[in-house]
């Protein structure tokens, strides 16, 4: 008999997961189970149209896909389409990487209010995710967004509201959001976090694409810069190389003159918190305007805080991104971590008060909550593979006659009218919309409807 696993959730996380698996237990099958039709995750939905390098890593994860031990099954919906006690008996064990799928929020009066979205939903859209291909962001109704977070998703919003179309033509951006984008009335992007330059959380390579835009000037306010810049900064930076070089080109951007030819400015401005989103005057229900208080830092390198000063600060605007984070969601009949969002485990083991649940392991941001890079799912990944492989070793994990793996759930499923897609399927999708995108000179034109994409598979 052979141990079979399931994963759920085929973006790096679980890629990683089996390509791990199938070096340690090589006698392995595995099945890799997710709920939309396409493979990759935040790869396909999540990495910057403007940043195709980064998407190279799906190579790596189509060697994978295409091992003969492994099996890709798209458009199952765990939890929905099939429980996870039905999967438990069909395996031996099983991997869940579910990433995150929905937002925090700010929870601060007006964050309802039309014009205000999270940044996970904005990115997800451009990047021609099915489920947000129809949402609309009122870019040609205002001329200023605000985006509330300094991590990189936060920048990358900013970059592709403030590119010229034609720097964007040619990535794989979805059709409907470069349409929009061509129509965009927005001159001005304030990127805001409520602490100095040092604590900024974007990359220096983030930063240094925005001081380089065709048509858009990246502003930095002296005024921000000094007031940013405590003694405890000046500390938590000799500490750190990187914080170091990315304070030195933010200045450098505040000490350069003005571009008085640019018709676009994308500011990046410190030490404001957001207190609330008030409504237009002749439409309660409509963004007008982003209030902030000023704040100053107090507290110790490495664990200074933002103290509010009292000082009010307005921007007028017609789009709010809120880019303060990701939080994962619950799955039927596991245990969660509400507080922190998180399945309860200890290096990759689902727990539950404190006991392990025998088979069933998590990695990813479901494991370790919305942090790190692609790569960082590379060494989380490993540290979940080795719980499992030795848990297999101990006897720990069972190996059944009953583990079929997908010929048992393949069953279950056709009986349930459910439609999958497996890996080369999802291939034939996939050189559909590189045969689109070459007509209109682009690597691929996303499809962004799952019925579509189903029929493209199944015809």
């Amino acid at each position: 008999m052979l141990p079979r696993f399931g994963i759920v959730g085929s973006g790096p996380a679980g890629f990683y997961t089996a390509k791990y698996l199938l070096k340690e237990v090589p006698n392995c099958r595995i099945d890799i189970y997710d709920r939309l039709p396409h493979p990759y995750g935040l790869v396909r939905t999540g990495v910057a149209p403007d940043h195709p390098e980064v998407k190279n890593v799906t190579h790596d994860f189509d060697k994978v896909a295409t091992d003969e031990r492994c099996r890709f099954i798209g458009n199952v919906h765990v939890g929905r389409d099939i429980t996870v006690p039905e999967m438990r008996s069909m395996y031996s064990a099983l991997v869940f990487s579910c990433g995150a799928s929905e937002d925090r929020r700010l929870g601060i009066p007006g964050e309802d209010l039309k014009g205000v979205h999270s940044a996970r939903s904005f990115v997800n859209w451009y990047n021609g995710h099915a489920e947000y291909a129809e949402r609309e962001f009122g870019l040609d109704q205002t001329d200023t967004a605000v985006i509330i977070g300094q991590g990189n998703v936060a920048i990358d919003c900013a970059r592709i509201l403030s590119k010229t179309v034609d720097e964007l033509r040619h990535t794989d951006i979805a059709e409907h959001a470069l349409e929009a984008l061509s129509k965009s009335t927005i001159k001005r992007v304030h990127v805001v976090g409520r602490r100095g330059p040092v604590q900024a959380a974007f990359t220096m390579k983030e930063l240094r694409e925005v001081t380089k835009l065709d048509v858009c000037e990246a502003v930095v306010s002296q005024e921000d810069m000094f007031n940013g810049f405590t003694a405890a900064s000046e500390e938590e930076i000799k500490e750190e190389r990187a914080r170091k070089r990315i304070y030195e080109l933010l200045k450098t951007v505040a000490d350069k003159a003005p571009n008085t030819q640019a018709s676009r400015h994308l500011y990046i401005r410190f030490l404001l918190n957001p207190l609330c989103f008030v409504a237009t005057s002749d439409d309660p229900t409509k963004l007008s305007v982003a209030q902030f208080e000023k704040t100053r830092l107090e507290g110790l390198p490495g664990d200074q805080r933002a103290v509010g000063t009292g000082v009010i600060e307005e921007i007028s605007c017609g789009l709010v991104l809120r880019s303060i984070g990701y939080r994962s969601l619950p799955i039927p009949d596991l245990p969660f971590d509400v507080r922190r969002a998180v399945i309860p485990n200890v290096q990759g083991r689902v727990v539950n008060a404190g006991e392990h649940i025998p088979g069933v392991y998590c990695v990813g941001w479901l494991k370790r909550g919305p942090s790190g890079i692609i790569g960082t799912n590379i060494t989380d990944a490993q540290d979940t593979v080795a719980s499992l492989v030795e848990d297999l070793q101990a006897g720990k994990v069972e190996i059944k006659a009953q583990h079929t793996g997908f010929e048992e759930a393949s069953k279950l499923l056709s009986a349930r009218k459910s439609l999958w897609v497996s890996f080369e399927e999802w291939l034939k999708i996939s050189r559909e919309e590189e045969a689109r995108g070459a007509v209109l000179g682009k690597p691929r034109s996303k499809i962004t409807r799952i019925d579509e994409m189903l029929k493209v598979a199944h015809g």
